[in-house]
């Protein structure tokens, strides 16, 4: 049977691909998509989603708006030298500087959305929160009972051994709202954290790109934004043009289609604190010389070595759609 999910995303870039992957992949029924602030504005996640949505056929899936902002109050903060000013890498605009229509949003929040969802399939549905976990954070607060409701959490988020991506040690979904990260990590669920070990390792190639390109609408959309991502990691990371698809790593995890070769259960912590560590997330790895004998009361599985191949099946998965009237 297929895995039921609810994808809940800031959508720049590699959300972009996690959504198509996720719409397209026949061992999985998307439920929904709830959108929040992050890579770019919650509005601009919203218009991304429902976009990459009917480039792969699927008008059918609601998409709810969600947070625009940190559960505590404070300024919200994108990343558009990452994503582009659109989060599309300038894709998503139609050259005259405006968006291009797209249809309505669900006349619901996303904490509105993943709790009636979970609600309406109890013990079947997978959260899988690829951006700030304020939307995930907000529906524990409306429905206390949730952890007991569903299936379990993949989220793309954390690190545990990998240095951060925002500070020294923070992951940018983490950092950009440490205070609703730590009610997730903190709540009774099963959760897989796809962190920033094994993320940065999944990396998508100008091959990659090419085979995009040369396939239908949403493949050619897909390499077009792709390639602003890769200019960036090529110039701030890598030093060549790859890019990282840290949001599929989590829909795969969750799907339960990734060969995850080293994936221990342990406590992890959130840091809230406004010190040099705030948004790290401190997980105990002490036992890896030991093999990680059990942690009673861990209920988070850190993924910290996976096969990497995942990354030529989400291509090929995308690169072989096809939207009406496009020639095979």
């Amino acid at each position: 049977m297929p895995v039921k999910m609810i994808l809940d995303c800031d959508t720049g870039i590699d959300d972009a691909v996690a959504i198509a992957y996720a719409a397209l992949h026949p061992g999985i029924e998307l439920l929904g998509v709830g959108t929040v602030w992050g890579n770019v504005d919650v509005e601009l996640a919203t218009r991304n989603t429902l976009r990459v949505l009917d480039l792969v056929g699927r008008p059918d899936v609601p998409v709810a708006r969600g947070a625009d902002g940190p559960s505590n109050g404070g300024p919200a903060e994108f990343s558009l030298d990452v994503h582009g000013t659109d989060g599309q890498g300038g894709a998503g605009q139609d050259g005259t500087g405006e968006d291009r229509p797209v249809r309505e949003a669900a006349p619901v929040t996303a904490a509105r959305q993943i709790v009636e969802l979970v609600r309406a399939h109890p013990g079947e549905v997978w959260l899988v929160p690829v951006g700030p976990l304020t939307n995930v954070a907000a529906a524990l607060e409306l429905d206390p009972e949730l952890p007991a409701l569903v299936a379990g959490v993949s989220l793309m988020g954390g690190s545990a051994a990998a240095p951060g991506n925002v500070t020294p040690v923070a992951e940018a979904n983490v950092w950009h709202d440490p205070e609703a990260a730590a009610a997730v990590f903190d709540a009774p669920w099963p959760i897989v954290m796809a962190g920033l070990d094994v993320t940065m390792g999944a990396l998508l190639t100008a091959r990659h790109r090419d085979r995009l390109a040369a396939s239908g609408e949403a493949g050619r959309y897909l390499a077009g934004i792709l390639q602003h991502y890769g200019e960036f990691y090529r110039g701030r990371v890598f030093g060549e043009w790859v890019c990282c698809v840290h949001d599929a790593v989590a829909v795969a995890a969750a799907a339960g289609v990734l060969d995850v070769r080293l994936a221990p259960v342990v406590h992890v912590e959130v840091d809230v604190t406004d010190g040099p560590g705030r948004g790290q997330t401190v997980a105990d790895l002490r036992g890896r010389y030991r093999g990680f004998p059990e942690q009673p009361g861990a209920h988070c599985r850190v993924l910290l070595e996976i096969d990497t191949g995942i990354v030529d099946e989400i291509v090929e998965l995308i690169a072989a759609h096809r939207g009406p009237g496009e020639a095979p």
